[in-house]
């Protein structure tokens, strides 16, 4: 069998169930929340329909990400925005998608030739430490809260924060036991290392890791250490490896740094992004685009110009992303592995990953590599669908809706 034919094969057993994909994010920044022009293609974005179609992808959890940054109270209603964009999406085009609460849906949307849509919250931020707000976010579908983003909340620590709670304190066992009890996935990427081992500890279904790579493999604090990848097994849970050059290559993290070390020394902002407002009632949301995309269109500095000359950004290859999922392969086993691309998040991908449609080039690097069938299918699909149902068993007080909202 060509491998060409395997992939096929794979793709149509079992699609990619990715893990996080930030469309929600950049349809707020790019059109001011407008869904319109995904079915025809996007070029300035990593995903609309037809490469979600050539990748493969047959379910994806959507990230209704807003920044750490943000007051708490503002973080939930910026949360309920984002929310509202995924579902707009599949109202908009329900002939290719279909939001999706359980593992049964997830399969009934294979079989009727949909992308399954669903929710995951990334940083407890969003929670505001509001119980209500938590259960409040599950009956609206959400699937996992990633328990902090870049800075740490009062009860949790970040990989990228300097560390105060020392895992998790009460109120963050509590938090994880509410997320179990309702159904809701813990995700523990971007926490710290102390955090994931706390909460894995107290967790009583599986854990996902919706977008981090291997730490042996790039000493980045975004990625996951081999003590923590060997507890996996144990808690049953998954690692969704991510394609982020600057997680997967240490000569791009490097790059990275020296980046804004030269930004510091010439004094411009640490990021040209900043985070958008939302259209207001009434307003014309390519107005509302316009006026974000001009507040960044400032001209280049030259200065900064002329460092990037000289020092171009590496290139991250298919093959350094699959030694990270074969090193997690190796450390946690087969069934603890899965692909959370993190696309639309990052400004730029590996070659030969830089969209949505190209899941197959990785599983063809994978399958020349001598991953058989079975195991591919488990890495594309059936470890993350095998975690979603465990959370939904082991749920005491499901709170996702039993009816899709229309």
């Amino acid at each position: 069998m060509s491998d060409g034919t395997l992939i096929d094969e794979v793709l149509r057993s079992t699609p990619v169930f990715d893990g996080h994909n930030d469309l929600p994010a950049a349809l707020r920044a790019r059109s001011g929340y407008s869904v319109e022009g995904l079915d025809a293609g996007r070029p300035e974005l990593h995903t609309d329909l037809p490469r979600l179609r050539a990748g493969g992808v047959g379910a994806q959890f959507w990230s209704v990400y807003v920044p750490s940054t943000l007051s708490e109270p503002e973080a939930v209603v910026a949360t309920l925005e984002q929310i509202d964009a995924v579902y707009r999406l599949a109202a908009r085009y329900p002939d290719a998608l279909r939001i999706a609460y359980t593992a049964a849906d997830v399969e009934r949307a294979y079989d009727d030739g949909r992308i399954a849509s669903l929710l995951g919250i990334e940083g407890g931020h969003s929670l505001a430490e509001s119980p209500g707000v938590l259960r409040s976010f599950a009956r609206l579908g959400v699937r996992y809260v990633t328990l902090t983003h870049n800075d740490n909340t009062s009860w949790a620590d970040s990989a990228t924060d300097e560390p105060v709670v020392g895992g998790l304190n009460d109120t963050g066992r509590a938090i994880v036991a509410e997320l179990n009890r309702t159904g809701v996935l813990v995700d523990l990427s971007h926490v710290a290392e102390s955090t994931q081992r706390a909460a894995l500890a107290v967790s009583t279904v599986p854990v996902l890791f919706s977008h981090s790579s291997a730490r042996a493999l790039n000493d980045h604090p975004r990625n996951v250490s081999d003590e923590v990848l060997a507890l996996l097994p144990g808690n049953g849970g998954v690692i969704q490896l991510t394609f982020v050059p600057y997680f997967i290559s240490a000569d791009v993290a490097e790059w990275g740094l020296a980046l804004q070390e030269e930004r510091a020394r010439l004094e411009l902002p640490a990021t040209p992004w900043s985070w958008p407002r939302a259209p207001r009632p009434g307003e014309d949301p390519a107005e509302v685009a316009d006026e974000h995309a001009q507040a960044l269109d400032t001209a280049p500095d030259d200065r900064l110009t002329s460092w990037l000359d000289a020092h171009p950004r590496p290139e991250v290859t298919v093959a350094q992303v699959a030694d990270h999922v074969e090193h997690a392969r190796e450390v946690a086993g087969v069934h603890h592995v899965g692909l959370g691309g993190d696309y639309d998040g990052v400004d730029h991908q590996p070659t030969g990953l830089a969209d949505v449609s190209g899941y197959p080039v990785l599983l063809r690097e994978l399958a020349d590599r001598g991953w058989s069938r079975p195991e591919l299918e488990a890495l594309t699909g059936r470890n993350v669908l095998r975690v979603l149902r465990a959370a939904e068993e082991g749920a005491t007080e499901p709170l996702w809706p039993t009816v899709p909202l229309r």
